[in-house]
């Protein structure tokens, strides 16, 4: 048997993420009106069809079960029926799952980004850089792309990553495109070219569905790549509740076009928030919006004792980034604390 490599997820600190409630309690208590959390890209308006059905709950998860939502991706993100699929309990099993299937790799990821994409890599030993541009990724065996980025919403075209999956194929290497906000731009997605060699792209469900809980990923690419990812994940990865519903949810296109445009609406509505508030908004999609100010540190604290959330970056403390408030109320709070905040800079 071959030896699998040595995994040690204590040897780098965690890498910190939105959501994290506990620890903001911790640090300015409990809020009288309770937490309006922005800190994270999940969207407010949540799938409304999660009913499921008993057999789901009672049964282990079977193969049409796995087929149907594999199919309804497939439909969804407008890959060929012939592409191969892997679905996963998050994105971030998968990302946990890479490193075993392609052991000792020189790793290049496009930064800044989400943090785990270099974690996971160097926890397994590999030799990771973290690139500023791709022209800097010469080398490197795989290339890892989150398209849009987290948290700027940088855009790479897609000619130009084709372009570098096909050369990376030449040398059994691998682009990883980590399409987590894809859904709001489908025009930006890599998954019609899902198949073709030097190319594995990630999606997740629980960011444009707002069912981040539910815990579903999926990763697109090669039979090879994806019967390695597999059997990695191994049997029964995906829960059935999840699996019937990542399915429903994926073929609901009027609830998906209907979302679109309310995620536009209120991207919109919060940049007028924060351009009152004359934070200078950087970058974003419609699921956040980035912004930066040298009073950041300053306006995360005094939000935070507000009762309201958002995700500071301890190695850029200018920047501060913005989910979607979910309803009018919410909007109105971030817009008068936010009046608050700049009062007490």
């Amino acid at each position: 048997m071959d030896e699998q490599p040595v995994f040690s997820p204590t040897s780098m600190p965690p890498v910190p993420h939105g959501g994290n409630l506990a620890a903001a309690i911790e640090r300015f208590g409990e809020p009288a009106d309770g937490w309006l959390d922005l800190s994270t890209g999940i969207s407010p308006f949540p799938y409304p069809h999660t009913g499921v059905s008993p057999d789901s709950l009672h049964r282990l998860p079977d193969d049409t079960a796995r087929r149907k939502l594999h199919d309804a991706a497939r439909r969804q993100y407008d890959a060929p029926m012939t592409a191969h699929v892997a679905a996963a309990p998050g994105t971030q099993a998968i990302l946990q799952a890479l490193p075993a299937v392609r052991a000792g790799a020189h790793v290049a990821v496009l930064s800044p980004t989400y943090g785990e994409h270099a974690r996971v890599w160097r926890d397994a030993g590999c030799r990771v850089t973290e690139i500023s541009t791709l022209d800097q990724a010469d080398g490197a065996d795989i290339i890892v792309v989150v398209n849009p980025n987290n948290p700027d919403g940088r855009i790479t075209p897609s000619d130009r990553l084709l372009g570098l999956a096909d050369r990376l194929a030449g040398r059994n290497g691998l682009l990883i495109v980590d399409e987590a906000f894809a859904d709001i731009t489908p025009s930006d997605s890599l998954a019609p070219h899902a198949g073709q060699q030097g190319l594995l792209i990630l999606r997740s469900f629980g960011k444009f569905f707002g069912l981040a809980g539910l815990r579903l990923g999926m990763a697109l690419g090669t039979a090879q790549d994806i019967a390695a990812l597999e059997n990695r994940l191994g049997p029964w990865a995906v829960s059935g509740p999840a699996l019937e519903i990542g399915a429903r949810a994926l073929n609901d296109e009027p609830w998906i076009a209907a979302t679109r445009d309310a995620l536009a609406a209120a991207s919109k509505r919060l940049e007028v928030i924060l351009g009152v508030a004359k934070l200078p908004v950087i970058g974003g999609t419609d699921l956040f919006k980035l912004v930066e100010t040298p009073d950041a540190p300053h306006i995360y604290d005094n939000l935070g004792r507000m009762g309201i959330l958002v995700r500071p970056f301890s190695d850029r403390p200018g920047w501060l980034r913005f989910g979607l408030p979910g309803d009018a109320a919410a909007e109105a709070r971030l817009t008068i604390s936010l009046q608050r905040a700049a009062k007490q800079r």
